[in-house]
């Protein structure tokens, strides 16, 4: 009875899930259930009244579900087990069942694991949920009309923006590769090109192919800014114009296109409302930021030919993003070094300003990794430095812009400011346009997420002839491409190496048309010394390298530094927020109880909050339009400072909507780390003591941020003989491994 009971439940939840993918096992039409084989007959009855013969020899019996497509042939098979049975070894007892059906596709489940068997063509693999009537009808016609990859060619050239380009030959290699895998099916691919090769062009370029070949219907394209959000929808648009696209925004009813443009962000609050084979290909641009994690889900859901794109070289990412692309030797499948883009002239070069201010000194490399920024500007910088950085940079830039780019017109060619923090950036923007009276403060313009007209503004600084400067904190540091740049100022410290790479490839983009040869950086805070950087040894984290001299502290090794530096450490270290132009500073607390009161405040008599209230769907008009109003002088309420004051990196403004008006809970960071902590556990399948003792380190890391192997010996872990406990537990080498993987998987989250 107790067995029987087991596999009751399975089939209670087999049902479930199966209703939540559309398929309705009541409809018999749709789902049949004990089809049973006859001994005698080999005949199975299918219910539109066909009669399939199965082969000789094939085994009698009964196949626990059989899935059918609208016309009533089969579609998969469904082997149910009682959820003490792993079910991938029942692949033989469902493979005659199916074949005897003529149906291409098995499951195997037990309620909990679900593997899927295309049985002609892969072995069976676990995935998060059954596939869709729709899934399953569409891969059936797409293996009927696909083409080999070799049948299609790939172009010399093609169209972009009105302009002919050619194909690159690195651009076409990685194509060439990437058939190699589709035809093999190896099912990941990890291509890292430097910032400003053309890796969304590749990508939308091979996307063609898949699709004229038969190999893909249905694509996501996952970024992780509004940004990068952007771009890929206009190259996609450029570049495909005959499959239709669109961007899935947190708030927009979900729509029936080819290729969804997504942020990681609403992904991962709304993969659940796909089924796992919705989408055929899925593109990770930056794909080293989604991997760890609870951001991991936004990938995994789906079962597909997954693309990684990055820019960030191979020795700083970090060993699970290699595993996830089924990389060998912890090496990309495709990748093509800044140096080899040098070589060929498919980036522009650099330079260092020399005689600028040195406006660090070496005691400001203390407490590398994490500083508050407005402290840190009020001890490194004053009006008189900001000024004169100010002044010399533009000197500098009037005087050289010529040798540059010897067609570009205006004075002194477009330049992008990096500065600490908001109320920096309104400084130096305010300084510049001193400068220039006569452009009426239109000369620089900071461009921030505070700014209501923001896209505006990037639009005329990459379109028009003025703002010749964006100064900005955070939103032009990566996912920003405008192939004019000259001029890039460092007027803030930087020490993540993947960061320093992503701010310097703002300017390496070629422009043909103005004649540029080489572009400035004029680090006023030293940051190339740190990475022992130049124009003759170029940094990229295998050629060039850490410095050598100087006072401070060797950096940390590049696998320890993974992500973006200033954005991250506000979010959790820094106890305030800053808003407006003038970077006003709030405290997070007050920031977030001024926005949970203005939102109740607003919501009765708001269509647009009341439809959010109501959990109907926006229009991608309506969420603008909603982001724009909330984003107003009176308080900057927006989606960026909102994760700031949430300390929630993952959150989308329809939820922190929803928060306020009390319909959803916002994790804090802790309660997050509690949830991948049990997750992880689950999944380690440990010992009690074992878990108890990494609870231990998770709550010291939860206090620190990360746990390192020497807080094992320091109070108050040193007290409890945490080392010693770690030995006797893990091993040596386990214990590392165990600290690496709670970093990773766990705290990072």
């Amino acid at each position: 009875m107790a067995n029987n009971a087991k596999e009751t439940d399975a089939r209670i939840l087999i049902d479930d899930q199966l209703r939540q993918v559309g398929w309705d096992p009541a409809d018999k039409s749709q789902v049949g259930t004990e089809i049973w084989i006859s001994h005698d007959s080999f005949k199975a009855q299918a219910p539109s009244g066909e009669t399939t013969v199965l082969s000789t020899g094939s085994a009698g019996g009964a196949a626990d579900y059989v899935l059918y497509d609208q016309r009533g042939r089969p579609l998969a098979v469904i082997e149910a087990k009682k959820q003490a049975i792993q079910p991938y070894v029942a692949k033989h007892q469902a493979l005659p069942y199916a074949k005897g059906l003529n149906a291409p596709f098995i499951f195997l489940t037990n309620g909990e694991l679900i593997y899927f068997w295309d049985y002609q063509n892969d072995d069976a693999r676990i995935v998060n949920s059954f596939y869709s009537r729709r899934d399953l009808e569409r891969l059936v016609e797409m293996r009927a009309n696909r083409k080999a990859m070799a049948t299609i060619p790939i172009p010399d050239t093609y169209q972009r923006q009105g302009e002919t380009r050619s194909v690159r030959p690195y651009q076409q290699e990685a194509m060439q590769a990437l058939d190699r895998t589709v035809e093999l099916g190896k099912r990941r691919f990890l291509i890292e090109l430097p910032t400003g090769c053309g890796k969304t062009d590749l990508i939308c370029l091979y996307l063609k192919r898949l699709l004229q070949s038969g190999h893909a219907e249905r694509i996501l394209f996952l970024v992780d800014r509004d940004q990068l959000a952007k771009q890929a929808i206009e190259a996609i648009q450029d570049l495909l114009p005959g499959h239709p696209s669109y961007w899935l925004k947190s708030g927009m009813a979900q729509q029936q296109k080819q290729i969804t443009v997504c942020l990681l962000q609403t992904m991962l609050g709304r993969h659940q409302e796909f089924s796992s084979g919705y989408f055929d290909v899925v593109v990770a641009d930056e794909c080293h930021r989604s991997i760890y994690g609870a951001w991991q889900t936004s990938l995994t859901h789906f079962d597909a030919l997954h693309i990684g794109l990055t820019a960030t070289p191979a020795i700083y990412m970090e060993r699970n993003t290699f595993q996830f692309y089924h990389c060998k030797d912890n090496a990309p499948d495709f990748s093509y070094t800044i140096q080899e883009a040098f070589r060929g002239e498919y980036l522009t070069p650099y330079k260092f300003a020399t005689g600028i201010t040195e406006v660090i000194a070496a005691g400001a490399d203390k407490d590398d990794e994490h500083y508050d920024p407005a402290e840190f500007e009020r001890k490194w910088t004053n009006e008189k430095t900001n000024r004169l950085m100010m002044q010399e940079f533009d000197r500098l830039a009037w005087r050289d812009y010529k040798s540059l780019a010897s067609k570009q017109k205006i004075g002194p060619g477009k330049a992008v400011v990096f500065a600490i923090s908001k109320h920096h950036a309104a400084r130096l923007a305010q300084y510049l346009n001193e400068l220039h009276p006569e452009h009426k403060g239109r000369y620089a313009e900071v461009i921030t997420s505070d700014v209501p007209n923001a896209d505006e503004l990037i639009r005329k600084f990459k379109q028009d002839d003025y703002p010749q400067v964006a100064v900005s904190v955070g939103m032009l540091d990566t996912g920003f491409d405008c192939r004019e740049i000259l001029h890039l100022v460092m007027c803030r410290r930087i020490r993540s190496p993947i960061l320093y790479q992503q701010m310097r490839g703002r300017g390496t983009r070629t422009a043909p048309h103005i004649g540029k040869e080489k572009f400035v950086i004029y680090d006023f805070f030293r940051n190339h010394e740190y990475f022992n950087d130049s124009d003759t040894d170029v940094f990229s984290g295998a050629g060039g390298g850490y410095r050598t001299g100087g006072t401070g502290p060797r950096p940390p090794t590049p696998r320890e530094l993974i992500e973006l530096g200033l954005e991250d450490e506000w979010l959790e270290a820094v106890n305030y927020i800053e808003v407006g132009p003038s970077g006003e500073r709030i405290d997070k607390r007050d920031y977030v109880t001024d926005w949970e009161t203005h939102v109740r405040t607003q919501a009765t008599g708001d269509d647009l909050l009341d439809k959010v209230q109501s959990d109907k769907p926006l229009t991608e008009e309506e969420e603008t339009e909603l982001a724009q109003r909330l984003n107003r002088p009176d308080h900057y309420f927006n989606e960026e400072n909102l994760r700031r004051a949430y300390r929630n990196p993952g959150g989308n403004l329809i939820d922190f909507i929803r928060a306020a008006l009390g319909k959803l809970h916002i994790k804090s960071k802790p309660e997050r780390i509690e949830e991948n902590f049990r997750a992880w556990l689950v999944a380690r399948n440990l010992t009690p003591e074992q878990a108890q003792y990494l609870a231990l380190l998770k709550n010291r890391g939860v206090v620190k941020g990360k746990v390192t192997i020497d807080d094992l010996f320091s109070p108050p872990l040193s007290i409890l003989n945490a080392a010693g406990v770690g030995m006797e537990l893990f091993g040596e080498q386990g214990l590392k491994d165990m600290v690496n993987e709670l970093n990773q998987s766990v705290l990072a989250a």
